[in-house]
C-alpha cells in the first residue's frame, strides 16, 4: 500500500511538473487532496471519510474554468495508476458532483 501510495503521489507531482501554470489548482493541490482515497482507487472498498472531505475540498476550490481543467488534467493522469472505475465513481460516492468524467477520454481543454 504504501508503495503504491508513493507511486500514485510521485506521478501526480509529475504531472505537476508539465502542467499548465494559468490554474491556481496545482497537481500537488489535488495530490493532497486525494491521497486519503489511495487506498480506495486501488483496491476499492468503503470509501473513507477523509477522502471524501478531499474531494468535496478540491471540487469547492475549483472555481475557474482554468481551475477545472487543470484539476481535470491532473485527475486524468493519476486514473492511469488506479482502478478507472473506481476514479470514475468516486465523485458520486462523496456526493459531488463535477462538471466532467473521471475518463481517460475527457477532453480537459473542454471542461467549462
Amino acid at each position: 500500500m504504501a508503495s503504491a501510495l508513493s507511486f500514485f503521489t510521485c506521478l501526480v507531482l509529475t504531472v505537476c511538473i508539465v502542467a499548465s501554470v494559468d490554474a491556481a489548482i496545482s497537481c500537488g493541490t489535488v495530490t493532497s487532496n486525494l491521497v486519503p482515497c489511495a487506498g480506495y482507487l486501488m483496491k476499492g472498498g468503503p470509501v473513507p471519510a477523509s477522502c471524501c472531505a478531499g474531494v468535496s475540498k478540491l471540487n469547492s476550490m475549483a472555481k475557474t474554468t482554468p481551475d477545472r481543467q487543470q484539476a481535470c488534467k491532473c485527475l486524468k493522469t493519476a486514473a492511469k495508476s488506479v482502478n478507472p472505475s473506481l476514479a470514475s465513481s468516486l465523485p458520486g460516492k462523496c456526493g459531488v458532483s463535477i462538471p466532467y468524467p473521471i475518463s481517460m477520454s475527457t477532453n480537459c481543454n473542454t471542461v467549462k
